[in-house]
């Protein structure tokens, strides 16, 4: 059931999505509001645990930034819940 991807594919997913928001103002100034962080610390940020989960749940709370990543990108959506499972942080948050 769903895709299989292993742990280096799921960063990659979540790095890039880190990227597509880092280029769309609107969806960084409201990643920075949700996360608390500044846009100064988002490279120290993206090193720490759960970061990168971090990163795959703002996107899988908010399904049209979902879909609009996902039709920029070709991008399967339920390649996020997957990548989610296997990153540090993302397993215990998982309805």
């Amino acid at each position: 059931m769903g895709n299989q991807i292993n742990l280096g594919e799921a960063e990659t997913l979540a790095i890039n999505a880190l990227i597509f928001l880092a280029d769309d103002s609107e969806l960084l100034s409201r990643f920075l509001a949700l996360t608390g962080i500044t846009a100064d610390q988002i490279r120290t940020a993206a090193g720490e645990p759960g970061f990168l989960a971090g990163v795959l749940q703002f996107y899988l709370g908010h399904e049209p930034t979902l879909m609009r990543y996902c039709e920029a990108t070709s991008t399967d959506p339920a390649l996020f819940q997957e990548a989610l499972r296997l990153l540090p942080g993302g397993r215990q948050d998982i309805d």
